[in-house]
C-alpha cells in the first residue's frame, strides 16, 4: 500500500474507531507517525509515535486532511474551521450539508465503517462532494482500506441506508449467536460447549461464503433436503427473510431520524 505524504489529524483519535483507524494507518505504513496528530480530551492516547492534543483547531491547522470520529451528540462541540482541508467523518445522521455548515470545508467525505475495524476486517461505503479531487478519493479509498474494504457509493442517502446493512457490524450475527445459544441452552448443553459450537459456525463456517453466491449456496442445500434444509426452510416459513427487512427499514428510518434531529441541534 503507498504512504501517503500528506498529514492527516484524528479528531477523536482515543475512541476505539478512531484508535483503529491511527493505529492501522501506521501498522500498514500508509502514513509515517510524524505526519499523524490526534485529539482527544485528555491529549494523550496509546498510539506510539503520533502527535496527541487537546486543541482541535490546532490538530486541524497542522492536518491536510481531518478525520472527525467521534460520537454524532459530540460533534456540536467540535468548533474548527477546516476550510481548505478533506474532511472525512464517520459519524452517522450528520450530513453533508451539516458537516459543511459547521467546519466550512466544501471536500468532503462521509463514510460508514463497523467495529471490524479493529480486526482489520471492516467494509466502508464512502461518498463524497463534488469539491473531492480524484486524488482525495484515491486517498480516502486507501485510508479505509488499511482497515479491511471500501467502495465509494453513488448517494448520500446509499450512506445513510448502509448505516444499518453494515455500520451495524457485529450486531447482526451477535443476535443469530445469541438465538442459537439459547436454543442450545434450553437442551441442557454445557455453556463452554455450545458457545465454541456456535461461533464455529457463524464466525467460521460462513467463512465459506466469501466465494459462493449465498442464495445458491442455500438453494443447494435445500435441494439436499437434509437436515440442513429443514432447519433452513421452517426459518424461512416463520418470517426470516421478513424480520431482516424490518430491521434494516427500521435502521434506515432511523439513519434518517438522526440526519434531520443533527440538523435541527446543529443549524437551528
Amino acid at each position: 500500500m503507498a504512504c501517503t505524504t500528506r498529514r492527516i489529524g484524528i479528531i477523536g483519535g482515543s475512541g476505539w474507531l478512531g484508535a483503529a483507524f491511527a493505529q492501522a494507518m501506521l501498522d500498514t505504513r500508509f502514513i509515517a507517525a510524524s505526519q499523524l496528530t490526534l485529539s482527544s480530551r485528555t491529549g494523550s492516547g496509546g498510539i506510539a509515535g503520533a502527535s496527541w492534543t487537546r486543541d482541535n483547531q490546532r490538530l486541524v491547522n497542522r492536518s491536510d486532511v481531518v478525520l472527525l470520529s467521534v460520537r454524532p451528540e459530540q460533534f456540536g462541540d467540535v468548533v474548527i474551521d477546516a476550510r481548505g482541508k478533506l474532511v472525512i467523518s464517520v459519524m452517522a445522521g450528520v450530513s453533508l450539508t451539516t458537516l459543511a455548515r459547521h467546519t466550512g470545508a466544501d471536500r468532503l467525505v462521509r463514510a460508514m465503517p463497523n467495529a471490524a475495524a479493529t480486526i482489520g476486517a471492516c467494509y466502508t461505503p464512502w461518498c463524497a462532494t463534488p469539491a473531492v479531487s480524484e486524488a482525495d478519493r484515491a486517498l480516502v479509498q486507501g485510508l479505509f482500506e488499511t482497515c479491511g474494504q471500501a467502495d465509494a457509493v453513488p448517494s448520500e442517502a446509499d450512506i445513510d441506508y448502509f448505516c444499518g446493512l453494515t455500520g451495524s457490524g457485529a450486531g447482526f450475527p451477535a443476535l443469530l449467536a445469541s438465538a442459537m445459544i439459547s436454543h442450545a441452552e434450553a437442551r441442557g448443553l454445557p455453556p463452554a460447549l455450545i458457545r465454541r459450537a456456535v461461533l464455529s459456525v457463524v464466525t467460521g463456517a460462513s467463512r465459506l461464503l466469501v466465494d459462493t453466491d449465498p442464495a445458491q449456496m442455500m438453494q443447494a442445500l435445500i435441494d439436499y433436503r437434509g437436515t440442513t434444509a429443514a432447519a433452513l426452510q421452517a426459518m424461512i416459513d416463520r418470517g426470516f427473510e421478513g424480520a431482516v427487512h424490518a430491521g434494516l427499514d427500521a435502521a434506515d428510518a432511523r439513519a434518517t431520524e438522526m440526519a434531520r434531529s443533527s440538523a435541527r441541534r446543529l443549524d437551528p
